[in-house]
C-alpha cells in the first residue's frame, strides 16, 4: 500500500544525506519530522482499523464454527428421530457453515499477518522519529556552526584579498607627496616675503648709491 511505501522511505531515509542535499536543511529538517508525525499518525489509524477488522473476522469464524456444530447436533437428532431427511438437510447446512468458518479462519491469518506488518512499520517509524528528533537539534547546531565557519572564511580571504601591500605603500606615498607639496608652498609664501623686503632693502641702497653720485658731480 502506499501508505507502507512512504513510511518504508522514511525510514530508509538518511538524515545527513539529505541535509548534505537540501538548499535549507533546518527547514527540511522540521518538514521531515512533521512528515513522520503525520505517517506516524496514520499508521496508528491503520493499526487500530486492521486490528478491528481482525476481530470482527475472527468473530464471523466463531460464529459459522459454531453454527456448524449446531446443525450437526440438529443432525444428530435428526438421525436418532430417523428423520433421514432431516438428517441429510442439516450436515449440509453444518458442511456449508464449515466451509464459511474455514474461509473466515484464511482471512483471519492474512488479517494478521497484516496487522504484524503494520505493527512492525509502526515501531520502525517510532524509532526512526525518535532518532529524528533526538539528532535534530545536534545536525541543526551542527550546519549552523559550518555556516558560521563558512562565513569567516569568507571573511578572511575578504581580508587576504584586500590592498596589497604595495598599494598601500602607493597610498602612503601620495599623502606624503601631498604634505610636501602644502609644506613648499608654505615655504614659498615665506621667501616671496623675504624677496619683498630684500628687494625694498636693494631699492633703497641703489637710491643712496645714486644720490651720492649726484652729489660728487655737484661739486
Amino acid at each position: 500500500m502506499a501508505l507502507m511505501e512512504r513510511v518504508a522511505t522514511l525510514v530508509r531515509a538518511n538524515l545527513n544525506d539529505l541535509l548534505d542535499k537540501a538548499e535549507d536543511p533546518e527547514k527540511m529538517l522540521k518538514q521531515l519530522i512533521l512528515d513522520m508525525q503525520n505517517q506516524l499518525l496514520q499508521v496508528k489509524t491503520q493499526v487500530a482499523i486492521a486490528l478491528a477488522d481482525q476481530h470482527l473476522l475472527m468473530k464471523k469464524q466463531q460464529e459459522h464454527t459454531e453454527n456448524a456444530e449446531r446443525w450437526m447436533k440438529k443432525a444428530q437428532l435428526a438421525v436418532e428421530k430417523t428423520q433421514d431427511d432431516l438428517a441429510r438437510g442439516a450436515i449440509e447446512r453444518s458442511m456449508s457453515c464449515r466451509v464459511m468458518a474455514e474461509s473466515f479462519a484464511q482471512q483471519v491469518e492474512d488479517q494478521r499477518v497484516q496487522v504484524e506488518n503494520l505493527k512492525s512499520a509502526l515501531q520502525k517509524l517510532e524509532r526512526k522519529l525518535g532518532e529524528a528528533q533526538a539528532r535534530a537539534e545536534l545536525l541543526i547546531a551542527q550546519h549552523r556552526r559550518a555556516r558560521v565557519m563558512s562565513k569567516a572564511g569568507d571573511a578572511r580571504v575578504a581580508v587576504a584579498d584586500g590592498p596589497s601591500d604595495m598599494a598601500w605603500d602607493r597610498a602612503r606615498n601620495k599623502v606624503e607627496r601631498s604634505e610636501a607639496i602644502t609644506q613648499a608652498k608654505a615655504e614659498l609664501n615665506g621667501e616671496s616675503l623675504e624677496d619683498r623686503f630684500a628687494n625694498l632693502e636693494k631699492q633703497e641702497e641703489i637710491e643712496k648709491m645714486l644720490a651720492e653720485l649726484k652729489s660728487r658731480r655737484g661739486q
